[in-house]
């Protein structure tokens, strides 16, 4: 589809398939700011009954106003780690449990077809074991512009 997430856990590489993304750079206040949301597919079909991934089917992980220079972020990398007083990423796991990324890096390149898209490379709090060592993580989503169909009824 649109891109795929793996995670490098110590037990087995988990693959999840993208459903949605948006990636864009906003202007407020005289400054430009970086959002990127990536959400995962909820379907299982791919996944062994025993996978650590079958009790977590779905996350999202997303960036939020991370100050940039400018507008344009094609063939730029950033670097983004949260800090006491700032905090730019965000997990979303669909259920009680709490995980962080760390040491995120993007890669913002156009593919083949001159569409935008993302390396995301990083670390996440190990969720499926409760491990406190941080597992890696590596995300390629394209930003392809969705076509709406309209029929007539």
């Amino acid at each position: 589809m649109k891109g795929i997430l793996k995670i490098y856990h110590p037990d087995e590489t988990l693959k999840y398939n993208i459903k949605s993304s948006y990636c864009k750079a906003v202007y407020s206040n005289q400054k430009h700011f970086l959002e990127v949301e990536v959400v995962t597919d909820d379907g299982l079909d791919h996944v062994d009954d025993d996978s650590l991934q079958y009790n977590f089917p779905q996350l999202s992980l997303e960036i939020i106003d991370f100050p940039i220079d400018s507008s344009e972020i094609e063939g730029k990398t950033f670097e983004i780690n949260d800090s006491d007083d700032e905090v730019y990423t965000e997990v979303n796991l669909f259920d009680d449990e709490d995980a962080f990324i760390y040491d995120n890096e993007l890669c913002f390149e156009k593919n083949d077809a001159d569409e935008l898209l993302v390396i995301w490379k990083g670390t996440i709090d190990d969720f499926y074991t409760g491990s406190d060592t941080p597992i890696s993580f590596r995300l390629k989503c394209e930003f392809k512009q969705d076509e709406i169909e309209v029929g007539e009824d």
